[in-house]
C-alpha cells in the first residue's frame, strides 16, 4: 500500500497569521500520526513563512514515523539535514520567493551538482528524493537519474490534477505512467505529490501502483476544515488501499 505523508506546512501558515500557538502544530502533527499517517512532511523556507526551523526540531524529536524534509539544497538547508538526519530529504529546485514548489529539476543541467549533494546526504544515512516534472523529463534526464545516485524521485502531479476529469486526462496520465515505468526500471523508487486530493488520488495510485509514498498537505488540510482531521486522514488512507 502506498504510504501517506502529511505535509503540515499549512497548519503553520494558519498559526503564523497570529502571534500565538494556535493551532498547535506539534500537537496536530501528533494527532495526524495517531489517525494513521505513515509520515510527516515539512518544507522550511528561509523566510519562515510557514514551518519554522524550531518546528522542524520539535517535530523531529517528537515523532517515530518517517520525517520527510523538503527544500532547496543551499548551505543552511544542508546543515539542518545533517543535524536532524530525517528519514528522507526531498530536494526541490525552488528559489526562496516562490509560493509553492512549482517546477522539477532539470537533471541534465544539474547532474553533477545533485550527485555531490546526494552523496553528502547519503553519508549521513538520509534517503534522497528528487522533485521532477514528467512533462519536462527527456530520455537523457531519466538516464542521468542513475548518475545522481538518488534513491527516489517525486513526481510533480499538478498537471495530472489540473487535467483530471477532462478530455486531456488520459494523455496526461500516459506521460506520468511512461516516466514512472522508466524510472522504476532503473531501480529508483517513486513518490508523488502536489494537488493530489480525494477526487483524483485513488485513480492515480490505481494507474501507477508502484508509487511508494504521496505527500499531501494543502488539500488534506482544506478537507479537514469540513470533515475534521481524523476523518480527512481516514479518507485519504482509504484512497490508497
Amino acid at each position: 500500500m502506498t504510504r501517506l505523508s502529511v505535509n503540515v506546512n499549512k497548519l503553520a501558515t494558519l498559526r503564523n497569521s497570529r502571534e500565538k500557538n494556535n493551532p498547535d502544530v506539534l500537537k496536530m502533527t501528533l494527532d495526524i500520526i495517531r489517525y494513521g499517517a505513515a509520515g510527516i512532511t515539512v518544507h522550511p523556507r528561509p523566510d519562515g513563512r510557514h514551518i519554522r526551523k524550531e518546528d522542524v526540531y520539535d517535530i523531529a524529536k517528537a515523532i517515530s514515523v518517517e520525517l520527510n524534509i523538503e527544500g532547496y539544497p543551499n548551505r543552511e538547508f544542508l546543515a539542518l539535514m545533517k543535524e536532524i538526519k530525517p528519514t528522507q530529504c526531498t530536494l526541490v529546485p525552488d528559489p526562496p520567493h516562490v509560493l509553492t514548489s512549482n517546477a522539477g529539476w532539470r537533471i541534465e543541467e544539474n547532474v553533477f551538482f545533485l550527485q555531490k549533494i546526494i552523496a553528502n546526504l547519503h553519508q549521513h544515512g538520509i534517503r534522497t528524493s528528487l522533485f521532477v516534472d514528467p512533462h519536462q523529463m527527456t530520455a537523457k534526464d531519466i538516464e542521468l537519474l542513475k548518475v545522481t545516485g538518488t534513491d527516489r524521485v517525486e513526481l510533480y502531479t499538478e498537471a495530472y490534477a489540473d487535467d483530471f476529469g477532462t478530455s486531456s486526462m488520459d494523455k496526461t496520465l500516459a506521460i506520468y505512467k511512461k516516466v514512472a515505468i522508466e524510472v522504476d526500471q532503473l531501480g529508483i523508487e517513486l513518490n508523488a505529490g502536489h494537488d493530489l486530493n480525494l477526487k483524483n488520488l485513488r485513480h492515480f495510485i490505481k494507474e501507477i501502483p508502484m508509487i511508494q509514498e504521496v505527500s499531501i498537505g494543502h488539500a488534506l488540510i482544506c478537507d479537514a476544515l469540513n470533515l475534521g482531521m481524523q476523518e480527512a486522514v481516514s479518507q485519504y488512507l482509504a484512497c490508497l488501499k
